[in-house]
């Protein structure tokens, strides 16, 4: 995932002056994102490039060898800058790109050479039309969005139709009977949120009067139920039970989402962490039960009870709202951080969203050339997607759990995190090709931690569960990859020691085997990583240790892997 840029104005608060070398280290950034926006013209476009807002990723044949000679033309240009840079901190930013775009090639390789790639051909379509129809796009732009969707059901000149382009590339790819295929669950999920997706589409153009469109989305629609018709007659029936990723696959996973620990000992901390917060939750919830003369004081039946005070429709903007009002009251008084002057996003999903994202998340803000757009806390209350039973996911619909939930993703989570990013003039470099899951969704869950001692009781018990259900992730992702375990057995898991909704579990379970593979388990080693760094932070400062300082200083480095963050910040104390 791209993140951001710097030199913006966002509402309320004026960007920094640009330094020289991070002006410097932009330009080289720039040259790169330039060479991208032509295999992944949607991708720039959400990140702010403009000039591609028309445009679509072409996979017509050759699209692996235009992939590959991307990375080394990107290689070669950064190579050649880095043997002339005599600034340190250009250096270092030279050296972020770098590894990011000889990683982007190792990945090339290794598909081509372990996988067969099936396209959701839905999710990529409202992808690519969402990143143009938005609150935040300007209206002049959006009119793109048509000329973008007649591209993909190939009624523009020069255009193919995209779904009959994704179908070439997978049956070329089956051709090396080495390739793996899809999983059957895989294969299965996409036939079902594809449609949505597509209905999804109209729905975005309605909603912001683009006319025309009909014609086009029609047409797509047959090509995508004609391709979806192909997966399920050819494909599934050839696709393996089996989702495991080739271990040189999986362990390349780990590593892009910034987890550097073995799967082995991260399943084992992980397990240990876990059994140790249940114990705490325990605790906790014996209180909880005494004070609301609750017939259970096990903590799983107190966390049933609390999930009863469900949040309507029409309550929960409201209550989230109201949450965070709360939650910066009290960042401002124990001055943990510096927050923005400017109120938080918060919205529900659409089906289209939640079939595409069931779980609750932030949509990151136009990152490059930002106006003043902003980052956005998207709420999906159902997984139209499950996998049979009830699809609610009420884990985070009631009041306690909002504590947690309203930290990690809006404040001081990961809306203040890439905020911080645009406002403080972080490079490009730092912000979009330093950019891991590690770094990110560890600050979130370490944000959850800080604000924990001054929620209510009931939000405490919620701020734990939470935490556990992220240790959970951090061993049951490597032992469903590893065989440990089976789907089945993950699910009941979930379902019956972690205490998640039948909706979450579902959507859990398909992250690990084959949504995302090994991106959960980056939760719980971020956090453990900035907790580690906190108390070498807090024995060299010893009693000058300030946490304001400290969170900003974190804040202000960007999206750096977690070892180079360690030595910026304990540098940057000193």
């Amino acid at each position: 995932m791209h993140v951001m840029l710097l030199a913006a104005l966002l509402a309320g608060t004026d960007a920094p002056p640009t330094q020289a070398w991070v002006a410097r280290s932009n330009a080289i950034a720039q040259q790169l994102l330039q060479q991208e926006a032509t295999v992944s013209p949607e991708g720039v476009t959400e990140l702010g490039i403009e000039g591609f807002d028309e445009a679509i990723t072409n996979l017509a044949p050759g699209y692996e060898d235009r992939r590959r000679a991307l990375a080394k033309s990107e290689e070669a240009l950064l190579v050649g800058r880095l043997a002339s840079e005599t600034d340190p901190q250009v250096k270092e930013d030279l050296k972020i790109m770098l590894d990011a775009v000889r990683r982007s090639g190792r990945g090339v390789d290794l598909e081509a050479q372990y996988l067969v790639p099936v396209h959701n051909v839905g999710e990529e379509v409202f992808s690519g039309i969402k990143t143009l129809l938005d609150d935040q796009i300007a209206p002049e732009r959006r009119k793109a969005a048509l000329v973008r969707l007649r591209k993909y059901a190939g009624l523009e000149k020069g255009s193919q139709p995209y779904a009959s382009l994704a179908r070439a590339l997978t049956e070329e790819a089956m051709k090396n009977p080495k390739r793996q295929m899809p999983s059957k669950a895989e294969i299965e999920k996409d036939l079902k949120a594809g449609p949505m997706e597509l209905e999804g589409v109209g729905k975005l153009f309605q909603k912001y009067g683009i006319a025309g469109y009909e014609p086009s989305l029609a047409e797509l629609k047959k090509q995508a139920a004609a391709y979806d018709a192909w997966l399920k007659n050819d494909i599934l029936p050839k696709a393996p039970a089996d989702f495991r990723l080739p271990p040189p696959v999986y362990a390349f996973a780990l590593e892009a989402y910034g987890v550097t620990e073995p799967p082995a000992q991260l399943a084992a901390d992980a397990h240990a962490a876990y059994d140790g917060l249940h114990k705490e939750m325990q605790a906790l919830a014996t209180e909880i039960a005494k004070e609301r003369h609750l017939p259970k004081s096990d903590f799983r039946d107190v966390l049933r009870e609390l999930r009863k005070e469900q949040l309507t429709e029409t309550t929960i903007l409201p209550h989230y709202q109201k949450r965070l009002a709360e939650i910066e009251a009290i960042i401002q008084r124990e001055h943990l951080v510096t927050l923005p002057k400017r109120e938080c996003r918060i919205r529900l999903a659409s089906e289209a969203e939640s079939a595409r994202m069931p779980a609750p998340h932030m949509d990151g803000p136009r990152l490059v050339n930002n106006h003043g757009e902003q980052g956005v806390f998207v709420l999906p209350v159902s997984n139209p997607v499950a996998n049979g039973g009830d699809s609610r996911i009420d884990d985070f619909l009631n009041a306690s759990a909002s504590w947690g939930l309203a930290a990690h993703e809006a404040r001081p989570g990961h809306e203040l995190q890439f905020a911080s990013m645009v406002e403080r003039g972080v490079s490009q470099a730092r912000a979009i090709y330093a950019f891991n899951s590690a770094n990110v969704e560890g600050w979130g869950l370490y944000s959850e931690s800080i604000i924990a001692p001054y929620m209510s009781k009931e939000g405490q018990l919620l701020a734990l569960w939470m935490r556990s259900f992220r240790a959970a992730r951090a061993f049951l992702d490597p032992e469903l990859q590893a065989g440990r375990i089976t789907p089945e057995q993950a699910m009941k898991f979930l379902e019956e020691d972690t205490v998640c909704s039948h909706g979450l579990a579902s959507e859990e379970v398909d992250r690990y085997t084959f949504q995302m593979p090994g991106q959960a388990t980056s939760y719980f080693f971020g956090y453990s990583q900035l907790r580690a760094l906190r108390a070498e932070a807090e024995k060299q400062q010893g009693k000058s240790f300030n946490a304001g300082r400290f969170h900003d200083l974190v804040l202000a480095q960007g999206a750096l892997p977690l070892g180079m963050l360690h030595d910026a910040v304990l540098a940057q104390l000193k």
